[in-house]
This record gives structure tokens, sequence and C-alpha cells, in this order.
């Protein structure tokens, strides 16, 4: 080997090692914070392996925790301001997001400067995490909610799916009755502790415990006064096979014990596991009550991303937000179809997927019909104290059960949400 030989080869593994050096020194990791494995943490595996085509010099870590311990781990990093025990994205429950917002000031990005696009996105998400002009978080997954319904029992009863079609709750119980005393099976299971349906109805009438400006809203709040209402009727009607927390809950339409199921969008994936079911199933907007200003269409859960102020990668965590959930509509469409998750983009709801038939339900083409009423869903205030007023309204249940009026039950939940805010 001559000097002019030794002296290039020299060159090159000197400018290699400092093309690599230099590769490493610029490569950039994101951690992520979420929980469940099959959705949340599948959903942004997604993410990160399309992201990393075009960004090889970013790794996305990313941490499967239970949403307790999320929520618990944000909550003391925040409080005791240690920011280097905080990841650079986490996801957060939609009812929470304000009172993180609001708590902790300045502890998470807004995306609404690094050229987020937000005209696109259901307007209800963006609304929940807007906080003085600015839009914090990526939405994400979307609870907005349907009618799921057992067309043979329906069927048994007289009515036809056209006949489930834009109900009042009035008809909804009328149609119960009948399909209870045709078939012997009840119409809904219901947990008559808890207050998702109320949360359904008040929201479908744009209405919530807390008005735009974050102020309680219980006293005077039609929503509220006629999603009471509702439930009461349901509870007196007989309609309804009591169930005892979550798994009860579920084992009443799963096991083909009750005719309907009215909740979020997520439920989809529970109930197209009943294989020897397939067919006798349809999707119906969910009944409309009898207040102001009241739609079919309203929502139950979903949450969003958010990236933490503090994150030395912020940069790099919005862009990789923004270029898959923000614009990626074929990545919707992979998600919707493996995951079942109905996201927050409109413009996703133009793809293959949305649009495809299933078998499942009849042939019914039910990714449209939900993306369709996800762009109707009101958008309203979560606030701060979401939990404090569910449990405020739970506390009443037990006396509109037993024919209690509605309206003292209003004053005692606006009694108890005020002193539980001071």
């Amino acid at each position: 080997m001559n000097a002019f030989t030794k002296l290039t080869l020299g060159l090159t593994v000197t400018t290699a090692l400092t093309f690599a050096g230099t590769f490493a020194a610029d490569a950039k990791e994101i951690t992520v914070w979420c929980w469940d494995p099959n959705f949340n943490v599948a959903i942004m595996k997604e993410a990160a392996a399309r992201y990393g085509k075009t960004h090889p010099d970013v790794t996305v870590n990313i941490v499967d925790l239970n949403k307790g311990d999320v929520e618990q781990k944000l909550q003391t990093a925040l409080a005791s301001n240690a920011t280097d025990a905080l990841p650079d994205i986490v996801l957060i429950e939609d009812y929470g997001a304000q009172k993180y917002l609001q708590s902790f000031p300045g502890s998470f990005e807004a995306l609404s400067d690094h050229g987020v696009d937000y005209s696109g996105m259901a307007p209800y998400k963006v609304q929940l995490m807007t906080l003085d002009g600015k839009v914090y978080g990526m939405p994400f997954d979307s609870g907005v909610t349907g009618l799921f319904y057992r067309k043979d029992y329906i069927e048994a009863a007289g009515y036809k799916p056209e006949d489930m079609q834009s109900l009042t709750w009035d008809k909804y119980i009328e149609i119960g009755k009948a399909v209870e005393e045709k078939t012997g099976h009840k119409m809904l299971g219901m947990d008559p502790a808890d207050g998702g349906l109320i949360r359904i109805i008040m929201q479908s009438t744009g209405k919530w415990y807390f008005d735009m400006d974050g102020n309680p809203n219980i006293a005077g709040n039609e929503g509220l006064k006629a999603a009471l209402t509702v439930e009461q009727k349901l509870l007196q009607s007989g309609i309804y096979k009591p169930a005892s927390g979550w798994s009860d809950w579920v084992s009443k339409f799963t096991s083909g014990d009750v005719a309907s199921v009215i909740t979020g969008v997520w439920i989809t994936g529970t109930v197209k596991a009943q294989k020897d079911q397939a067919g006798k199933w349809g999707v119906a907007p969910i009944p409309m009550a009898d207040a102001p200003g009241a739609t079919n269409a309203s929502n139950l859960g979903g949450s969003s991303w958010y990236v933490l102020a503090s994150s030395p990668e912020k940069n790099e965590a919005a862009d990789f937000l923004n270029e898959i959930y923000g614009k990626d509509i074929d990545f919707y469409q992979q998600i919707l179809v493996n995951q079942g998750a109905v996201g927050s983009l409109l413009a996703a709801r133009n793809g293959d997927a949305y649009s495809s038939a299933d078998d499942f339900f009849g042939g019914d083409k039910i990714w449209q019909s939900f993306s369709n009423w996800l762009g109707q869903v009101p958008a309203v205030n979560y606030g701060t104290f979401t939990n404090e007023a569910d449990a405020a309204v739970s506390a009443q249940l037990p006396a509109l059960a037993s024919g209690g009026s509605v309206d003292d039950a209003i004053k005692a939940i606006d009694e108890q949400v005020k002193t539980q805010i001071q």
C-alpha cells in the first residue's frame, strides 16, 4: 500500500466515523406514556413506525402503564416540578384535559404554535384542549356515541331498522316495552349508580356541568335537566336489566340478554367479538332529548396526546404528532381496521376503510355513520371538576329511581358541586 492509498483510506475512515458520530449526536428519542396495549399502545407503535420511515434519526420509546399510573405519575411530577421525571408525550383522557391545563399552566406545549391545522379536526375535540386562545393537544380517538341494537329482537317486536333512526327517548322506551313483551328481553343493561348515560344525553344538547368559561352550570341547565329526566324515566320504566360494574354491564349485551347498548364507538370491538351474533346487530344514532339545541350526536370518553413543555425534544414530539395524527389519512384507515379506532381527523372519513360495508352489521357502513356523527358532536367545556360533578349526580340517582323530584336533585347537585370546588 503506497502513501497516497494510505492517506485516502485514512480520510475515508475518518469521514465515516465523523458522519456516524454526527448522526448519533443528532439522534433523538421521544418517550411516550400511555395505557392499553391493544389500543393506545398498539396505535402509537404504528404511528412511530410510520414516522421512522422518514425520520430515521428519531426513536419513539413507548411506555405502557395502567391508566391510573399514568395519571398519578403525571400529577406527582407536575406538582413537584420534577420535569426530569416527565415523558415527552403523554396521553390524557379528555374529561381531565382542562384540569391539567389550568392546574399546571405552562407545563404543556401549545401545539397551535407548531403549525397544527385544527380546522379539519372534530370541533368538540379541539374545544376541550383549548385555553386562552391556544390549543394544547393533538386530538386522538373519539368516543362518538351510537345506539347498538339487536335487529332480531327489534323485528320480533314489530319494528324495522328504519324505525330506529331519529328516535326520541320516549320512543326508545316505548320500543323497549314492546321488545320485552314479545321476546322477554330487557331493552338495555344499566348500572343504576353510573352517570355515563347522563353525560351522553347532556352533551347531546350542547350543555355540560360547566359553561364555556368553566363556571358551574347546574341550576337552570336545561340539558342536565333533560338528561336526569330521561334517566329517571328509564329507571322507572322497567325496561333495563340492572348491572353492577363494567364486566357485568358488558355481559348483559354480549350474552344476548338485552336488546341494545348506548355508548361510545370504542365498544364496537367488544360487540363484534361475539361471532355467533354476526348479522344480528345494527347501529343507529342515539335518541334525541327534549331540550333546546338537542341533537342525535354525543360523546363518551376519548383521549388525546399532549407534549410536555419541559421536554428537550418538544419540537420533534410536536412534529411527530402533527405528521402522523394531524395529517396521515392512511394511518387512520389502518387503525380503524386493526383497532376499531375512530380518529378525530375529519378528512379520514373519506378513506376506503370508512366507506366499507361491515358484514357483522349486515353490510351496514357503520364506520361512515360514526364518522358523520363525529362531526355533529356538540362542543362543550368539560371544565376542571367533571369527576366531582359526576359524584354529585350519582348521589342523587337513588332518589330519582324512587320517584324523587328532578328539580330537587338539581338543587342538591348544584349545592354539592359548589361546596366541593370552593
